[in-house]
């Protein structure tokens, strides 16, 4: 197999297309590293590329443009055209046109990766709100991915070169995080975690630090008792299952001390207890990676960002990262996977290649 055709074929959602995704695609993939490690391929329109090309005129960005996965170029950018209309773009504008194009561009890249088509799957933002529709239900990519490919439970997993944040719980409301707070759940989520941590990030024996619920972890009950009946239990139970969880620690203190530099992840209870200080300390270079899934799914860690969409001002930091991110689990995975699939085979490898060195040096010693 060619060094062209090995490269794994990476898909990129536009996002709203209002929104900032086209133009970090754009500044993205003029980046002349990424050719080199991946083959892209943009679900979105030429007309709606071409217009936020336009914005940005000092970038050197070609393509070709197909329908047919056969004829994808591993030599340069590829987008599949998702639509012909002729659409109406008001960059910066929250409406139904973005939210539509949005769900269009993402239900084509998960047909795809269904079908084999990319390996990996890189999605720009979304607008939770303006994307809904009588075919779209969901509170964002990760619980429509969990529904696209059948499974019970997935992990929103936040991860930068010096932290990493897994979720209990993702988009629900404060007023009903304590409910979605059980055993089964926190299990759960450790299981998937865990399992992640050694096949997609190469760690042996992760260390997982588990968050509280309430202030200070409850204060001994004081304050709460979720982490004496719920988390407490939960965490005795996984190392009962052989894995290495710690806690459950105070949120302000265990990221004031900077005590997640000594764990390999952390899982937190809810959204905002587990976000503000990954995004305070993973700044520009945060992913969204879903865990647990059969397939790669990376995003950067912001939003639509639509003050400034068009304006040619998006940082591409975060996306890049997405990228990369997203290519180096997928190459992580293989090595895991090839390492894991036949012990046996490869001890009988092992002893057969030892021999043959003893043969070897044998036969040089007469």
């Amino acid at each position: 197999m060619s060094t062209e055709t090995s490269k794994p074929l990476i898909g990129f959602t536009c996002g709203d297309l209002n929104g900032i995704g086209i133009e970090l695609i754009i500044k993205s993939l003029c980046d002349n590293r990424i050719l080199e490690i991946c083959t892209p391929v943009v679900f979105a329109s030429n007309k709606s590329i071409n217009f936020y090309r336009k914005s940005l005129p000092d970038l050197n960005f070609s393509y070709q443009s197909t329908r047919d996965f056969s004829r994808i170029s591993h030599k340069q950018i590829n987008v599949y055209s998702c639509w012909e209309d002729e659409v109406a773009i008001a960059a910066g504008t929250l409406n139904e046109i973005g939210g539509k194009y949005a769900r269009l561009s993402l239900q084509h890249a998960v047909n795809a990766l269904k079908q084999g088509h990319i390996q990996g799957l890189v999605t720009a933002p979304l607008h939770k709100k303006n994307i809904q529709s009588p075919d779209f239900n969901f509170t964002g990519h990760t619980p429509y991915l969990q529904h696209e490919f059948g499974l019970n439970d997935v992990v929103m997993l936040m991860t930068a070169s010096n932290i990493r944040v897994a979720l209990v719980t993702e988009h629900v409301p404060v007023k009903d995080i304590a409910a979605h707070i059980t055993k089964a759940a926190i299990l759960s989520k450790l299981n998937i975690l865990n399992e992640s941590l050694k096949r997609d990030f190469g760690i042996d024996k992760p260390k997982i630090a588990v968050l509280g619920l309430n202030p200070h972890a409850g204060d001994e009950g004081l304050v709460g008792n979720e982490e004496q009946t719920i988390i407490k239990p939960a965490i005795k139970e996984a190392k009962d299952r052989g894995m290495l969880t710690f806690g459950p620690y105070s949120a302000d203190a265990f990221f004031a001390r900077g005590q997640y530099q000594l764990f390999d992840a952390v899982l937190a209870m809810y959204h905002d207890q587990g976000l503000i200080p990954f995004k305070s300390l993973a700044i520009g270079e945060g992913v969204n990676f879903t865990a647990g899934m059969p397939v790669v799914r990376t995003s950067p860690d912001h939003g639509t960002a639509f003050d400034i969409a068009g304006k040619g001002k998006a940082d591409a930091s975060s996306f890049l990262c997405a990228i990369f991110e997203c290519v180096d689990i997928i190459n992580q995975r293989s090595g895991f996977d090839e390492n894991h699939s036949n012990p046996l085979r490869k001890m009988s490898n092992m002893l057969m290649a030892n021999a043959q060195d003893e043969a070897i040096e044998e036969t040089s010693e007469e």
